[in-house]
Order: structure tokens, then sequence, then C-alpha cells
């Protein structure tokens, strides 16, 4: 009979297996996490149901057409360049810098002539811009 005395194991913890779950850990949060403060717009929309129609001479009314015609305070512009819609805002806006840019696109109105709107807008230094809406009972009413 053999009596001596058995040797002792240590016990070993594998750090391997630990690091390789945390790792999992690690990417399975960086690809649920969602970044919404940085790919969201914050929009804050305009309420058109109940307001009235008024008329003010700060307001530089602009209205594009689906075919890229342009009107400024409903008299029509020659030409569809920044610069004959730049003239014309310059002698609509009698407040100057103060005026309030009002853009009524059509909403078959192409992107473009939007953007033209707004550079002439630039070019003749308003900065106030605002796009007018219909009511959402006026657009029911209308078969829209």
């Amino acid at each position: 009979m053999n009596f001596s005395p058995r040797p002792k194991n240590e016990p070993e913890i594998n750090l391997i297996p630990f690091i390789d779950v945390l790792l999992v850990i690690l990417i399975f949060l960086m690809l649920t996490t969602t970044y919404s403060k940085f790919t969201e717009l914050q929009l804050t929309l305009p309420v058109a149901d109940a307001e009235q129609q008024r008329d003010h001479p700060k307001e530089v009314i602009v209205s594009v057409a689906a075919d890229g015609r342009y009107a400024v305070n409903k008299s029509g512009v020659d030409g569809k360049s920044v610069d004959a819609v730049a003239q014309a805002m310059r002698v609509a806006a009698t407040a100057g810098r103060d005026s309030v840019v009002i853009i009524s696109a059509d909403a078959m109105a192409s992107h473009q002539s939007v953007v033209t709107v707004m550079e002439a807008a630039r070019r003749v230094g308003l900065t106030q811009i605002t796009f007018a809406t219909q009511s959402s009972a006026s657009g029911r009413a209308n078969g829209r």
C-alpha cells in the first residue's frame, strides 16, 4: 500500500474564454446602440390649420409654379435665373433686411426651383425664410 500524499493540483483560472465573452458582449452593444441624436433631424413643423390670411408689408411672397416660373408678391418674374429672382425680391422687400421671405411652392415644383429662391434671398440679404402650407382640410376639399 502506498500511503504517499497525492500531489495537490492548483486550480487555474483561464482568462482567454473570459476575454472572448467580454469582446462578444462589447461587439453586441456597439452594434445595437442607436445614435438617434446624430442621425435624426429635429424639425419643428409649422401649424397652418387655424391661421387667417394676413397682409404685412414685411412679407415677400415668392410663388413657384410646377413648371419653374416665379412670381414675387403676385407679379411675374421675367426669367428663371437666380439674378432675376433676386432683383424682383430686392424691389419687393420694402422693409429691407427685416423682410420675411415666404416661399409658396407648388407640390410638383422641382427642388432646384425652391433652392433658386433661397439662393436669391441670400444674395439680397434676406435671412428669414419660411414656407407656406395649406391646411389639411382645404387639401381634402380640393380632392388631394
